[in-house]
This record gives structure tokens, C-alpha cells and sequence, in this order.
């Protein structure tokens, strides 16, 4: 028995299917590489998707974005609820050495990297030469065989369209 296209099975379908392994990865690198807790922060974060179904659909921004920030928030839920129930004795208290939590820069990495699928090629193009790749008008210029004052107008240009792009993805200033 087949779905109608339209059906809220089949629009679930379609976000697993498009959307489940990089969900998954990102629910790993939350849980610390925990399969466990990250199965169950993946089907909570589906689980809400299929409850605000609406939300998704009415979303300016992007899907997976939406679905990464619901499992961060899932973890860092977890994370308060569990750390209000804890008690330690005084005389073993627990190790407080601060690690490194990249959860939000890699969520903003992934979302500036969805903005910039939404630029032209040209637009992409200056920006990686002279932002990612830290090349000067001169050497970007060259490398992409087109006039500098191309490349100021473009990178320009590029810049604002970059922004827009993060609006509609949902990112303010």
C-alpha cells in the first residue's frame, strides 16, 4: 500500500530519506559518538518534526537547519535536566575541566554553507578565493581570470546576497 505523495507519512518519508544521515552524524558529534543517546535524540527530533509539521512547511528557512537546532536543543535539555538532578558528595566532586563544545560552530558552518548554495557561481567563486582561501583582489583576480574591479564588485555584491540568504535561513544579526 503506496502513500499518496501528499500524505503526512509520505512527507516524513521524504524529510528521512533527505535529511536522516546528516541528522544522524550531527546527532553522533552532539552525543559525543554515544549511538545510543543519539538514536534517541534523531527520533526525537523527527518525532517533533512530524508533530509541527506546519512549522516546517511555513519554515523561510532551511529544513535541516531547523532539525539540527530542535536536536541541539534536545541535548543541551537533557544535558540541564540531568545536571539539576545530580548531587555530589563534597569529597568527590566531579572533574571540571572545560572541553571544547563546537556544537554551535558547526551548526553555523552548515548553515553558511546552505546560504551559499543559494548564490550564483560567480558570487561563490570571489568569495572562496578571497574569504576561504584568504587570497588578495590581485591573486583572486588572477586565479579566476577576471579584473579586479571585477572582483571588488563581485565580492560586493556576493556579500549582501550572502546575507539575504542567512535572512531567509533565519539568521539575524
Amino acid at each position: 500500500m503506496s502513500d499518496n505523495p501528499g500524505s503526512p507519512a509520505a512527507v516524513m518519508r521524504q524529510l528521512h530519506d533527505e535529511h536522516a544521515p546528516a541528522l544522524w552524524a550531527f546527532c553522533l558529534h552532539l552525543t559525543g559518538n554515544d549511538h545510543a543517546r543519539a538514536e534517541d535524540v534523531a527520533q526525537e527530533t523527527l518525532l517533533r518534526a512530524w508533530r509541527n509539521a506546519t512549522v516546517l512547511e511555513d519554515s523561510r528557512g532551511s529544513v535541516r537547519s531547523w532539525l539540527f537546532t530542535v536536536a541541539r536543543n534536545i541535548v543541551i535539555d537533557e544535558w540541564r535536566s540531568k545536571r539539576s538532578r545530580r548531587e555530589f558528595p563534597t569529597d568527590e566532586l566531579p572533574d571540571t575541566t572545560p572541553t571544547q563544545d563546537r556544537t554551535d560552530e558547526l551548526l553555523q558552518s552548515w548553515v553558511v554553507a546552505e546560504a551559499l548554495t543559494r548564490l550564483s557561481q560567480e558570487h561563490r567563486d570571489v568569495l572562496l578565493e578571497c574569504y576561504y582561501r584568504g587570497r588578495s583582489v590581485a591573486e583572486a583576480a588572477r586565479r579566476l581570470d577576471i579584473p579586479e574591479g571585477t572582483v571588488k564588485s563581485r565580492t560586493h555584491y556576493a556579500l549582501r546576497a550572502l546575507r539575504l540568504a542567512l535572512e531567509e535561513l533565519g539568521v539575524t544579526q
